[in-house]
């Protein structure tokens, strides 16, 4: 292995036990550039691009209580061409990471704080939070984009170096609303970057586009009754999903400074079908659905007069016992997360829905060429019990209802596993899926590469890093052809 540490971050941080701060989530402070990496097995040839995925390592101690999700944001980059593959990590150095930085302390509050405890206004639509870009990572422009899931500013990368770009243009416009949402999406067929965000004023909720140009091409409101929690959104070739879920804060408690989160089980589920570069005048519509919260959506398609959506429903989204909102007590299974399908009728303004299968399963992908049409395959995250933690991979094939395992091992935990097509695929699950894994037993972290077709198979190629690296949160593929040469 041919190892280059870049630089070390030297953090105030004392994890004292803390489960959130150690094991599997122990933060990385180095940062690496590394290749000629021990291989076991063989890196596919067909594969060329980039594997990024986004994790919370925490560098300062905590002002108040921390929070799985407080954490600052690094990305891990592997790059595959011709068989060959480098490694990269950075931390995401946003305005507040270098405030904090430059300060030697935590500045900001955590999730579950109060915002009053942070010595420096605050970002996100709570407040008082660091905007750690932390959440997701897509690729837009030919280059990475990071988010924040609680709303901050859009961060840029080199997705083949992971050099730092900072904020774009569009993206200062939009601070007045907060910034942008995690889960914004990348149309395969326009380039279109679409986005959504929320807080706490009026009209609470926008939706926008910046084109494959990176220029801000449309953004428009999309009034809610009051401050919600929505944290992702999905699309189809004419339309944008936003939803209204009944899990948000109590808004009665909001004017004392009080950002309680409460069920509200009478209330129904609402999505807003929102036109792609329409105005609201146009039709904004909203139908109305049965009481849950989706974390997470799959795809979407139109499909004659309906419009299709897969997700994950929750059966309990607060669960009544086990639930701290300490970060703690984030294992999905606590909230049985199960794949189910939703079906708009822009005919006759109805939804109906079904679940497509009952095993507890979160963080899915699909093959990104598809988003948005009609698709077979997805490959889903099984979740370890009582953590947020996965011990392996479910393919799922929504044609037969039939699926395929791969379980990572004793003490072996994965992350979100994009789908990887072929450069020269020859169908829709022509390609690879991939995932870091931690190996707690070996204390070490891994590449495993697995066929998309045969995952139950075990994986091709397993490429170990320079370290061990912690659990994160949620990972893209890009192939190289969509990425600006370095």
């Amino acid at each position: 292995m041919t190892a280059q540490l870049v630089s070390e971050i030297h953090p105030t941080l004392v994890p004292n036990g803390h489960p959130l701060m150690t094991g599997p989530f122990r933060p990385n402070y180095q940062e690496f550039n590394a290749s000629d990496m021990e291989v076991i097995g063989e890196i596919p040839k067909r594969l060329s691009g980039v594997y990024l995925r986004n994790t919370q390592n925490p560098v300062h101690q905590p002002l108040g209580t921390y929070h799985l999700f407080d954490g600052d944001g690094m990305l891990h980059m592997m790059r595959f061409d011709q068989g060959r593959c480098e490694y990269r990590n950075r931390f995401i150095r946003t305005h507040a990471f270098q405030e904090e930085q430059a300060a030697g302390q935590a500045l900001y509050a955590g999730l579950i704080d109060k915002p009053s405890l942070a010595l420096r206004p605050g970002w996100g639509a709570r407040g008082g939070l660091r905007d750690s870009s932390a959440t997701d990572v897509v690729v837009h422009a030919g280059m990475a984009l990071t988010t924040f899931y609680q709303c901050g500013e859009p961060y840029r990368h080199d997705a083949s170096t992971l050099d730092f770009k900072g904020v774009d243009d569009w993206g200062q416009k939009l601070l007045p609303d907060g910034g942008i949402a995690a889960h914004p999406k990348v149309c395969p067929r326009t380039g279109d970057l679409l986005f959504f965000n929320y807080s706490k004023q009026a009209p609470f909720m926008h939706y926008g586009e910046v084109d494959r140009h990176n220029r801000l091409v449309h953004y428009v409101p999309v009034p809610l009754p009051g401050p919600r929690l929505p944290h992702d959104m999905v699309f189809t070739e004419r339309f944008a999903i936003l939803n209204d879920f009944p899990l948000h804060w109590d808004e009665a408690l909001l004017p004392q400074g009080k950002h309680k989160l409460r069920y509200f089980e009478q209330q129904a589920s609402r999505f807003a079908v929102v036109p792609r570069r329409g105005q609201p005048q146009n039709g904004i519509r909203w139908f109305e659905a049965s009481p849950t919260y989706v974390l997470h959506w799959l795809n979407a398609w139109e499909e004659g007069d309906e419009i299709v959506l897969h997700g994950y429903h929750q059966k309990t989204p607060m669960p009544k016992t086990g639930y701290d909102n300490s970060g703690k007590t984030l294992g999905p299974e606590r909230y049985g997360p199960t794949l189910c399908e939703w079906r708009l009728n822009l005919h006759t303004g109805k939804c109906a829905e079904r679940r497509l299968d009952e095993r507890p399963l979160e963080f899915g992908m699909i093959n990104a060429a598809y988003a948005g049409r009609p698709y077979r395959y997805s490959y889903n995250m099984i979740a370890h019990p009582g953590s947020f933690l996965f011990d392996g991979i479910l393919r799922y094939d929504h044609t037969t209802g039939q699926s395929q395992t791969c379980l990572f091992g004793e003490g072996r935990f994965g992350s979100e596993s994009p789908m990887a097509p072929c450069h020269d695929a020859r169908g829709e699950d022509d390609g690879y899926v991939l995932s870091f894994v931690t190996d707690m037993q070996a204390d070490r972290s891994e590449c495993v590469v697995l066929d998309a077709q045969h995952i139950d198979a075990g994986p091709v190629a397993r490429i170990v890093l320079p370290h061990r690296i912690s659990s994160g949160t949620h990972a893209c593929w890009a192939d190289a052809r969509e990425l600006i040469p370095s």
